[in-house]
Formats: structure tokens, C-alpha cells, sequence
């Protein structure tokens, strides 16, 4: 009976033992089944970061809706402008190609050109960017050569004329999404809108309205600007007049006309073609009694930050302050 207990008890241990040890592989492969899972919905959560951007869709210059599957890799800019903007969002290393007018920043000097209003198809072509930032006048004049670039795989985005600040807000984001700068483009139009609101903040403290004339071209085919241009705008932020601003867009006058505005400053923005175009000004016949002649008021400003759609805009109006009223803004 002994013998037959002392089995019995040995019996029993052995399937204690099995089944403790069952029990633990059971609970060591759920365990790794756990954290496998969990391993597995991070990775899940990480991937859906970060292709959280992409595919994105948005509405371009057009007014068409267009979808960026993936984050482009190459770019191609057809505008100083966008290529100024692409290089502010960070993603200047992804240019490719420029158009031969793209200046700014100094490493633009680097990227391969690809014409100008009338594009280097085959360059462009040849280079397979991923991605097109193109302009309404190629979307209205060539259509199809945009049709060859979207056949061609390439994605292609048509940035709208911006004549206002808002128009170049909205220019930054758009850019923004397609390339995978959203972040960078909120910053960047937050910073602009800041310091205009600073501007505007310090102009409160004009008493007297200066009459101002703003030349884009010199004599004997005089052009200025009038509403519905950066430069209008940026005076009117500054609280100075512009003395065409009954007219609209790009305007052209005659000396005659010009001189009955009397403006109080002049400021010149072809400085970067015509050499001392200050005292071109100064010294033409019959403008002796207008008043910016004789308080020799007359300034030549980078015509880049005063009329190029980007991120610069907000140095050229800082700039014009400063010439126009330095005893409030230049301190």
C-alpha cells in the first residue's frame, strides 16, 4: 500500500510539473504574441506618421484638384518666386532645375537651368523631376507641355499670380503641402504676418502722409504701379500714399503727368539694369520744384523684395519704411 502510495504522489508531482511548465510556455508566448502586437501597432502608428501628409490632396492655381500620391524628391521651378519659397521651406535641396531668372539664395547658382517663360522641354524632360511648380502663364500658353510633363509621370502644380499678401500666404502653404513642409510653411507665414504687424503697429505713429512715386522703369518708358500690386500695398501698410494708386496694376505716364503729382519721395526698383538711377532722376529736366527733387528723396530699393511674390516681401516693406519715414522706423 506504501509502494503503491509512494507512486501515486510521484504520479501526481509529474503532472504538477507538466502542467506548471505548460502554463508557463503558454503565458511566455502570449507574452511575446503581446508585445509582437504591440510592436507591430507601433510600427503601424510610425508608418501612418509618417505618410500622414501623403497622398495629399490639394486645389492649385487652376482651381483643378490635384493628388500628390508621395513626397517628391526632385522639383523642378519655372519662377524665382517658387524657387525662393521652396528653398525657405527647407526643401531647396530637392531642386533640380531653375529657371534662368532664379537668383536667390546664392545656392541657386548651383541647380541646372531649364529656360524661362519658354521652358527647356527636353532638359526638363530629361531630368524626370517628381515633381512641376509651374505658373498660370504655362497652364494659359502651354498646355501641352504640361500634358507631355504629367504623361511623363511628373506631378505638376500651377501657382497662381499672387498680387497681394494673402496671395503669397496662400502661394507658401500650397507649396507646403506638396513638397511635405506644412510645418515649416505655417512658420513662415506666421513669422510674415507678425512682422507686418509690427509694421503697422509703428506706422500708427504717422501724423503727415507722405505723397510717394514708385518708378519700375526708367525714362523715356516710365512704368509704376497702382492698386492691385505688392508695392500699393506695402505703402498703404506704411501709411504713405501712393500717388498712382487711382490707377490699377502696372501703369505707364509721361514725365508731364508725373510732375503734377508732386510726390514727396520717389523710389526707383532698377537699380539692378541702370546704373545710379537715383540721380538719373534728380537731374531731369523740369522735375526742379517737385518736392522729392528738392529734398533729393529719391531711393532705389532691391527690386526683388518689392515685387517677387515671396517670403522677402516682408524686407522690402521694412526697407521702404525706413526711406520713406526714418524717424520712426529708422532707429
Amino acid at each position: 500500500m506504501t509502494t503503491v502510495l509512494k507512486k501515486w504522489l510521484l504520479l501526481s508531482i509529474m503532472v504538477m510539473l507538466i502542467s506548471v511548465f505548460t502554463i508557463a510556455c503558454g503565458n511566455a508566448e502570449d507574452k511575446a504574441t503581446d508585445e509582437n502586437e504591440t510592436t507591430l501597432k507601433s510600427d503601424e502608428t510610425k508608418e501612418g506618421e509618417t505618410k500622414a501628409a501623403f497622398p495629399v490632396t490639394v486645389t492649385d492655381g487652376t482651381g483643378e484638384e490635384v493628388t500628390i500620391e508621395s513626397e517628391p524628391k526632385t522639383i523642378v521651378s519655372v519662377i524665382p518666386s517658387n524657387t525662393e519659397i521652396t528653398f525657405a521651406l527647407g526643401q531647396g535641396d530637392k531642386l533640380i532645375g531653375v529657371d534662368n531668372y532664379s537668383n536667390y539664395p546664392p545656392d541657386v547658382e548651383k541647380i541646372e537651368k531649364i529656360g524661362d517663360q519658354q521652358l527647356d522641354v527636353e532638359k526638363i524632360l530629361a531630368l524626370q523631376p517628381d515633381l512641376a511648380l509651374v505658373t498660370d502663364f504655362q497652364h494659359e500658353n502651354n498646355p501641352d507641355i504640361l500634358k507631355q510633363f504629367k504623361e511623363a509621370g511628373i506631378d505638376v502644380i500651377v501657382i497662381g499670380s499672387a498680387e497681394s499678401f494673402e496671395n503669397v500666404y496662400n502661394t507658401i502653404t500650397l507649396i507646403g503641402q506638396v513638397t511635405g513642409a506644412t510645418k515649416e510653411a505655417d512658420t513662415i507665414v506666421k513669422e510674415m504676418k507678425g512682422r507686418l504687424a509690427e509694421i503697422k503697429e509703428q506706422a500708427k505713429a504717422v501724423t503727415e502722409k507722405k505723397a510717394v512715386w514708385v518708378e519700375v522703369s526708367p525714362a523715356p518708358d516710365i512704368f509704376t504701379t497702382g492698386q492691385d500690386t505688392f508695392m500699393h500695398e506695402m505703402l498703404e501698410v506704411i501709411n504713405a500714399t501712393n500717388t498712382a494708386g487711382e490707377q490699377k496694376g502696372w501703369v505707364k505716364m509721361t514725365e508731364e503727368e508725373i510732375v503734377t503729382l508732386n510726390p514727396d519721395v520717389i523710389i526707383t526698383t532698377y537699380g539692378y539694369y541702370v546704373e545710379n538711377p537715383a540721380e538719373g532722376v534728380l537731374n531731369r529736366t523740369g522735375w526742379e520744384e517737385v518736392p522729392a527733387i528738392k529734398d533729393k528723396q529719391v531711393f532705389d530699393v532691391n527690386n526683388d523684395t518689392v515685387t517677387r511674390p515671396g517670403p522677402r516681401l516682408i524686407d522690402g516693406v521694412e526697407t521702404l519704411a525706413k526711406l520713406i519715414y526714418p524717424e520712426i522706423f529708422d532707429k
